[in-house]
């Protein structure tokens, strides 16, 4: 307003919106990279570009399984009625060829020998309904075919073996549907976070996986994968790179029972890509660790398999995973409310090449850690004598003024006498 009545000059209001601008901070956020794997396991990828459609129906069955339940419905449902349209037609054709048309045979007589094809086929409708009674092997006895065409018989079979295979199909194709294996994996629950911590004085990466339903999985085995971007000395660059890191399993086959929630561990050594990676360095990486567990599913058995990923914002530096098992009454209890909860422990912060070349590294975190907690001891016991004493001086207080104090009586004689009450 001062700019346009000429009163401020117009140079120095735009300086000064500019450092007004300048002083206050800009907070970027970092750009989220877009994760290979989600959460519940689903592959965020997308197919672009595809020009050998034709593929898909090579393998018709898969492509029908792979659909979705609306349109496999329509699918079903078209089949079902293109079969008993085209069949229709068939059947109207041969009544019509035969001759069961003409008005004129409605009113033969025996005499004249007279035998449809197809008896009471007189119009379309009638053959659509005489298709559906055949295919679906209804016979309500209306209509009936007899053994006067040969072609009629022809197209009976056709339309028998036709239908059968319809069926067969679709409803296999349905079963598959309803039975697939991601829908055991619902059940396969992974802890929201992955831990890195201290087991056995190495560093490791663990996580915690369980199962909610009590059929089993039969010969369940876990594979973790780390996704990152590289670039190959020759100047290749690798977007996807997948590098498979073992698991810390001392059963050889690398089978896991999973009659209870287990936390996977893997140990940091050497042959881990997380070996040269410090807390301070976590937030820093641009990685993914998929997480893989496969097994039988012991009602059905077929196999499933359920995924899951861990991105550097996700991995929790210097935590543990709490106790969720119990023993209550001979019976061992799970309590799924702590399935994630994790607590703070001691661990460094260095890289694990830093621990294994310094291993007095880990005995100074110890120690730093044992005094903490001694030092966090003594104030909570000497805020604890600090509590008691007030609540003892309290009391007293309160004891003291619920005394009451002695009263003087003067007798007429002169005497005194002291009473309490």
């Amino acid at each position: 307003m001062l700019a346009r009545k000429s009163i401020i000059p117009e140079e120095y209001v735009l300086a000064r919106i500019a450092a007004e601008n300048l002083r206050k901070p800009r907070i970027r956020d970092r750009p989220r990279k877009a994760r290979f794997i989600a959460k519940n396991g689903a592959c965020n990828l997308a197919h672009k570009n595809i020009r050998e459609q034709g593929r898909f129906l090579q393998d018709i069955f898969t492509t029908l399984v792979d659909l979705k339940w609306r349109h496999t419905l329509v699918i079903f449902t078209m089949s079902f009625l293109c079969s008993w349209l085209l069949f229709a037609m068939m059947w109207w054709l041969v009544a019509f060829a035969h001759g069961d048309m003409d008005p004129s045979t409605e009113n033969a007589t025996n005499s004249t020998k007279w035998t449809p094809c197809v008896t009471c086929v007189r119009s379309f409708t009638s053959a659509f309904l005489f298709s559906i009674e055949v295919q679906v092997t209804i016979g309500f006895g209306g209509r009936m075919m007899t053994e006067e065409c040969p072609l009629a018989i022809t197209v009976l079979i056709l339309q028998n073996i036709v239908g059968l295979i319809i069926n067969a199909v679709m409803l296999g194709c349905i079963f598959m549907k309803t039975a697939q294996a991601h829908r055991r994996a619902e059940t396969l629950i992974f802890s929201r976070q992955a831990v890195i911590a201290v087991r056995n004085g190495k560093l490791c990466f663990m996580f915690r996986v369980g199962d909610l339903r009590k059929s089993m999985i039969i010969s369940a085995s876990v594979r973790i994968q780390v996704v990152r971007k590289t670039t190959t000395p020759e100047g290749e660059v690798i977007p996807i790179h997948q590098v498979d890191i073992p698991v810390d399993n001392p059963i050889e086959s690398n089978n896991i029972f999973l009659v209870a929630p287990l936390i996977i561990c893997h140990v940091i050594d050497k042959r881990s890509p997380l070996y040269d990676i410090s807390a301070a360095d976590l937030a820093l990486q641009d990685l993914e660790l998929i997480v893989i567990l496969e097994g039988v599913v012991e009602t059905t058995g077929i196999t499933t398999q359920a995924r899951t990923s861990y991105v550097a914002e996700e991995i929790l530096w210097g935590h543990r995973f709490v106790p969720i098992v119990t023993e209550e009454e001979g019976v061992y209890a799970v309590d799924y409310s702590k399935f994630g909860n994790t607590v703070k422990v001691a661990a460094p912060r260095c890289s694990a090449r830093e621990l294994d070349e310094k291993p007095s590294i880990l005995i100074q975190t110890l120690q730093k850690s044992e005094l903490s907690h001694q030092n966090s001891l003594r104030k909570r016991n000497s805020m604890r004598r600090s509590n008691s004493i007030r609540r003892s001086n309290s009391m007293r207080r309160t004891n003291s003024s619920l005394i009451v104090p002695k009263v003087q009586f003067i007798t007429p004689e002169g005497s005194q006498s002291a009473s309490e009450t």
